[in-house]
């Protein structure tokens, strides 16, 4: 039997120009450690947020992740599992044949998990995610690719550990192309959505996760790189779908599906 080909080396890839105003314009792992802290100083308001964005996630991922093929008795991780909107709909569409696991680096997170989410939990980030390879039939991400610190690097995590013929599935925040739509984002998710996040929560932390959220999505790398990237590491069958204000990447691991 011959031995796999080597993938062909790829440039780093951060999801987003520094955002100095945040974590400075020291190291990587700076940047790594403010988000961290963020996401874990504000985890427990984090379903006012969704619940401020009319709770449309929950039903939306759903139905893209039946849509993009997930069904009974898969194997699915969810990476930034969050306070695992993504999840929930997964165990839904699983079953009780099939089986969901989360993993995220912040604990407060992990801690608003177990709330909702009763499947395995490991903390762990995309870039060295701590599961075997050829392990899931399904990887999920929802709103978080521009919280990794390496696009490339996540990418041949999610190939490692999805089996052959597996499916990657990402749900992304996402600025119109128009000027009247980045506008009207801006207005929305740039103003209104974190000025509501501090009436509603009374923290100044939750409202600088908003202020940032939107910063890190009107400065993510354009959807083409990502494209790119994703078939750089070994991904085919890509898919990119476009829903205001966010979209999806989909793609396949070469290979029969087991």
């Amino acid at each position: 039997m011959n031995a796999p080909e080597p993938m062909k080396a790829v440039e780093p890839l951060p999801p987003h120009a520094p955002l100095t105003r945040y974590y400075g314009d020291g190291p990587d792992a700076e940047r790594r450690r403010y988000v961290v802290d963020l996401f874990d100083k504000t985890a427990q308001h984090y379903n006012t947020i969704e619940m401020l964005l009319l709770n449309g996630g929950l039903w939306y991922r759903r139905f893209c992740l039946r849509r993009a093929g997930l069904g009974r008795g898969m194997k699915v991780l969810d990476v930034a599992i969050g306070t695992a909107a993504v999840a929930r709909g997964a165990v839904q569409l699983v079953g009780p044949e099939g089986r969901v696991f989360g993993v995220d680096p912040t604990p407060g997170m992990l801690n608003e998990a177990k709330k909702v989410f009763h499947g395995p939990l490991t903390r762990g980030v995309a870039e060295n995610l701590p599961f075997a390879s050829d392990q899931f039939d399904f990887v999920t991400m929802g709103i978080a690719l521009r919280h990794v610190s390496d696009l490339v690097a996540t990418f041949r995590e999610y190939h490692r550990v999805l089996k052959p013929g597996g499916t990657l599935w990402i749900l992304e925040g996402h600025t119109p192309d128009s000027g009247i739509g980045r506008s009207f984002n801006r207005f929305m998710m740039g103003k209104m959505i974190p000025g509501m996040t501090l009436l509603f929560t009374r923290s100044r932390d939750a409202k600088l996760l908003m202020d940032f959220y939107w910063d890190t999505v009107e400065q993510s790398v354009p959807s083409d790189q990502i494209l790119q990237a994703l078939a750089d590491v070994g991904f085919e069958n890509l898919q990119h779908r476009v829903v205001s204000p966010v979209c999806e990447y989909i793609g396949n691991r070469p290979g029969a599906a087991v």
